[in-house]
């Protein structure tokens, strides 16, 4: 399909696009990658007015490590991730994810900074970052703002962006050592949203005992969901069988999944709980390496 006549503006300083945004309203979208948004413009599910293309504005396509935390500026594309050593360094689930995230054309322009700002529980994102304990910075007609990635999704295809706010960069806290991370989704083929995911970030001490946790699931909820209970049954323990099933279990209950053509929610529940022992074997087996 065709989308509906629109209007486009390439604004060249993050100034310009925060005023054509004020001018606009909610008549206009901001278009980075486009991989999420154009799609849905072909099949008229969105509308907007007008796009206001970010690609041209400097300084938001870095990767960069500054006091203890990695800063991913908006505009980094999925490729970019996949391949920067800095984030394999400190978080091997970058390159779980971006492997799984559609195909090269895709990975090739799509953004992080878009796919969290679409606000999309079926995106990839943001269970990730959920799991990492991310910040969102936003930056509007007022100046930045930090965003708790907590706090930064609250409806379907709803965030925590303001009126004429753009997200401007992600901040990830570099972990303690004993630290590891991993993510996997089931999917029905190479490219398909999500039948489940989930993103787990584990700190072992020298004992084996778990001192943090953070577990992050996709396409399972109305909106990108922590699996709280599950991290808390991690927390002060070692990662025996029974407490890695407590955990899967807590997840698979929590989580609010609904029947549709990847699945039933029975079977959604029980693919949660499969993926999150998975994954806690899999992060805390790399910090073991």
């Amino acid at each position: 399909m065709i989308p509906a006549p629109f209007e486009y503006d390439a604004p060249t300083t993050l100034e310009e696009a925060i005023g054509l945004l004020q001018k606009y309203g909610d008549e206009a979208k901001i278009l980075s990658g486009g991989h999420s948004l154009i799609p849905m413009m072909k099949l008229r599910f969105a509308s907007p007015e007008r796009l206001i293309d970010i690609n041209g504005i400097a300084g938001l396509s870095h990767i960069s490590e500054e006091n203890g935390t990695v800063k991913i500026g908006a505009l980094v594309r999925e490729v970019e991730a996949e391949h920067s050593d800095l984030l394999k360094k400190h978080f091997p689930i970058f390159e779980d994810v971006t492997h799984l995230i559609a195909d090269p054309q895709v990975r090739n322009m799509g953004t992080l900074g878009g796919n969290l700002a679409h606000g999309d529980a079926a995106n990839d994102h943001p269970a990730v970052m959920i799991a990492l304990g991310a910040t969102v910075i936003a930056t509007g007609p007022d100046g930045e703002r930090a965003i708790p990635i907590d706090e930064f999704f609250y409806g379907f295809y709803m965030t925590a962006l303001q009126h004429g706010e753009i997200l401007t960069e992600i901040q990830i806290p570099v972990p303690p050592a004993g630290t590891s991370s991993a993510y996997h989704k089931l999917e029905r083929k190479v490219g398909d949203y999500a039948t489940a995911g989930v993103a787990v970030q584990l700190t072992l001490d020298a004992n084996g005992v778990c001192t943090a946790a953070g577990i992050g699931l996709t396409n399972v909820n109305p909106v990108p969901l922590r699996a709280a209970r599950s991290e808390a049954a991690l927390i002060g323990k070692t990662l025996t069988t029974e407490t890695i099933a407590e955990a899967a279990k807590y997840a698979s209950e929590d989580c609010s999944p609904s029947s549709d053509l990847r699945g039933s929610e029975e079977y959604k529940r029980d693919m949660v709980a499969v993926l999150v022992k998975r994954m806690i074997k899999k992060a805390s087996e790399r910090i073991l390496i």
